[in-house]
């Protein structure tokens, strides 16, 4: 591995600017494919294999012609204090906007609520429905106009109108104010690393070339593969973060190389063998625990993993080949003021923070290892209070209109109004259809719990009937979740009945089937994903407790990151700092989509500071001097790479989406709590109670594993022995020649 990589460094630095053309070829040609494709839509979600998944399939195949997932407005209409809408004037005002939404481009049809009986039992509050002919990703700008234009017409009359469903959610693509941030504050973290512009920029340059790569080919291919926004906007956050980090490896080591000596080409070669082995297998790690999350079997979730896999395989290809290339071009732009100066490269000294560090470590293990324990475990706590759900529009800020429209119709229709039970019935074996699927709707509707029903709906065969139960109850509360609960226990006795059969669904229902099949698929994930990567470990550091330690590790931090997760976005501690104005259950995708990122994401920095040990080991050091040279080298770049890490993912948390927010957040905890807990704390300390055993490997297992040598052992001996070839290309010579001076 090393030595190709290598051979591929030195070849990417000979032939740079065919290298560069060949970047800015395939950036162009994905972006013209992006440009030429319709664009990204909103996915629609499904989980195969769920009740709530039939539920919708049976509808689809019961009532043909209907558009299932055609976008709705659901427009509130509130009178003013101690009026009611049912009054003269306010009625007239409902009924010309339901006139005016019906004319608008798209409408299917809008419901008056009086003809309708929306109108709540005091006659303060009433809502219109109004449905399009399209899904909410192909619903026009115009209609859209229309529809705001409506609603602020009524409120002209003095009327309080707000408006939910998707047709008002307006789509938002990655990138933003945010996100600029987090770029930014990776290049205060990358200037202070490097003290050069150039080695600063490099990284950010090459990161924001992959991540547009990777978010143009998404695009291209949105229309034939059904890629998302959400999809787009998760690729970005990891290409940007891990592209940066790659980069910032290759460089580090480069100037250290040209530290020790080497011309820049061998610099270049020796960076690319050595750190670039370390970036493949980072990378290996990631793109295993992405890839990997289609092992839950959720449509959504496969293609956000498979896409963010992608973008982290672009990065990696980068900084194999993109990066060497730029160094050659300008190959002592990337050093220091004072070597670019003086014509003298200064050699890291023996000792720095890194160095001081560990030794401080290795002369208190036990003590650090027992308070990075208790720490992260304390902050893994509130995750037994964990509640599953997904997030609606109460999960909002208040400053948009779908928050204070679901306000106002749990004021107006009670708490359950927003999230009613959807029952379809099944009555092609009954002997009665109709009689059927009226006593199925009794039989519920009697359900301790259910505050309404609606009458039944029949398709035109007449066997099958659908209506909705109204709970007494909030979507999110854990009596509605029981309620579902009750009413699925009791379907026996009412089919038995009947003659009839139905399923459940609708966004309770649909919430409590997600968390049991994402909670059944948790342990085969991490049995798949963590097995995978454990032995991946084997073969980078040749041992067999450093990966399992390494999964541990991984365990603590992730258990602790959702902990806080749970602390502020369920318990709200905090909350507002954040702009999470409503607290509630935590996405139900978040547990598995945490492990599988996070997983990837650990073993990143576990790759690159335990491989500069392990090199060290191979290399004749102590087991205690190992660790020592394995922070001199690594420790202040590793910091650096978290803190950008950090920043990348920090700045999503601005995310109006509060999915993007809390994934935002959630990735940031994590990379904190691992690389400056587990990975600067817990790993030295665990390795320095080992000592020697920590680098075992039995001898069987060691003759069936492959050999790699990513300590680039060879490559340093043959470096070592060759003399430096002269420098023949003016482009990659030194302005002035370079005085090594080893302090």
């Amino acid at each position: 591995m090393a030595t190709f990589l290598h051979r591929l460094g030195r070849l990417a630095f000979r032939k740079r600017w065919y290298v560069i053309l060949m970047w800015v070829a395939v950036l162009g040609a994905v972006g013209i494919g992006a440009l030429k494709a319709p664009g990204a839509s909103d996915e629609e979600f499904s989980m195969p294999g769920i009740e709530s998944q039939k539920a919708f399939d049976l509808l689809e195949q019961r009532f043909p012609g209907v558009t299932a997932d055609g976008a709705t407005a659901r427009v509130v209409f509130v009178a003013p204090s101690g009026e009611k809408v049912t009054a003269a004037e306010n009625r007239k005002a409902v009924e010309d906007t339901v006139a005016d939404l019906a004319d608008g481009s798209q409408v299917a049809n809008a419901v008056d609520p009086f003809q309708a009986r929306a109108v709540s039992k005091d006659g303060t509050t009433a809502y219109a429905t109004v449905t399009y002919e399209v899904t909410a990703s192909d619903l026009s700008d115009a209609a859209k106009t229309q529809l705001e234009q409506a609603i602020d017409k009524a409120r002209d009359s003095g009327l309080t109108v707000e408006a939910g469903g998707n047709a008002v959610v307006g789509r938002s693509g990655p990138g933003g104010t945010a996100e600029v941030i987090g770029v930014a504050l990776a290049a205060v973290v990358l200037l202070v690393t490097f003290g050069s512009l150039a080695a600063a920029g490099l990284p950010l340059l090459t990161a924001l070339i992959g991540v547009g790569v990777s978010m143009a080919a998404i695009l291209a291919l949105s229309d034939a593969f059904g890629l998302s926004t959400t999809t787009g906007t998760l690729a970005m956050m990891l290409g940007l973060a891990v592209g940066i980090d790659y980069a910032l490896f290759v460089v580090s080591r480069y100037r250290e190389e040209r530290a020790n000596g080497r011309t820049p080409e061998e610099a270049t070669a020796l960076a690319t063998g050595t750190a670039g082995s370390a970036v493949v297998f980072a990378g290996l790690t990631v793109v295993i625990a992405l890839a990997g999350l289609s092992v839950v079997g959720i449509p959504m979730l496969t293609k956000m993993g498979l896409a963010a896999a992608g973008a982290v395989v672009v990065a990696v290809l980068i900084a194999l080949t993109l990066v060497p290339a730029l160094l050659g071009c300008w190959p002592n732009a990337v050093l220091g003021r004072k070597a670019r100066g003086s014509g003298r490269i200064e050699e890291s000294p023996g000792t720095n923070g890194g160095t001081r560090w560990s030794r401080f470590v290795l002369r208190r293990p036990v003590p650090v290892l027992i308070l990075g324990v208790i720490a992260l475990g304390a902050l893994a706590v509130p995750m037994t209070d964990l509640q599953l759900g997904m997030p609606g529009d109460e999960a909002k800020q208040t400053s948009t209109t779908e928050r204070r429209a679901y306000d106002a119709l749990a004021e107006g229709f009670g708490p359950g109004f927003n999230g009613p039970l959807t029952i379809v019935v099944d009555a092609k074996g009954a002997a009665d259809a109709k009689s059927a699927a009226q006593t199925v709707a009794k039989e519920i509707g009697a359900t301790k719990g259910i505050v309404s029903v609606s009458p039944a709906n029949f398709n035109e065969a007449g066997d099958t009937a659908v209506f909705a139960a109204v709970p007494a109850t909030a979507p999110t509360d854990q009596k509605t979740k029981d309620l579902v609960t009750t009413i699925r226990d009791e379907r026996p006795g009412i089919e038995s009945g009947t003659g009839a059969t139905y399923v459940v669904t609708g966004t309770t229902a649909l919430n409590i089937d997600i968390s049991g099949k994402v909670q059944s698929a948790l342990v085969p994930y991490l049995l798949v994903v963590v097995g995978l990567a454990v032995i991946l470990l084997m073969v980078v550091f040749r041992s067999l407790l450093v990966p399992l330690k390494a999964a541990v590790g991984f365990l603590l931090s992730v258990l602790a990151s959702l902990g806080v997760v749970v602390l502020v976005f369920q318990q709200g501690h905090g909350a507002e700092i954040l702009g999470v104005d409503q607290t509630g259950p935590i996405m139900s995708l978040m547990p598995i989509f945490l492990v599988g990122i996070v997983f990837g994401l650990a073993m990143d920095y576990e790759v690159f500071l335990v491989s500069r040990m392990r090199e060290a080991y191979v290399h004749g050091d102590r087991a205690d001097e190992a660790i020592t040279s394995g922070f001199r080298h690594s420790a202040r770049v590793v910091v650096a790479a978290a803190l950008i890490m950090i920043a990348v993912f920090a700045g999503f948390i601005g995310e109006s989406d509060s999915m993007i927010k809390m994934i935002g957040f959630g990735l940031a905890s994590a990379v904190l709590f691992d690389a400056f807990v587990v990975r600067m704390a817990i790993v030295p300390a665990v390795l320095a109670l080992l000592g020697d055993k920590a680098w075992w490997l039995p001898k069987w297992l060691d003759r069936i594993l492959p050999h790699v040598d990513v300590e680039g052992e060879a490559l340093t001996r043959r470096a070592d022995a060759e003399p430096a070839p002269a420098e023949t290309d003016p482009a990659s010579a030194a302005p002035a020649e370079l005085e090594v001076t080893r302090t």
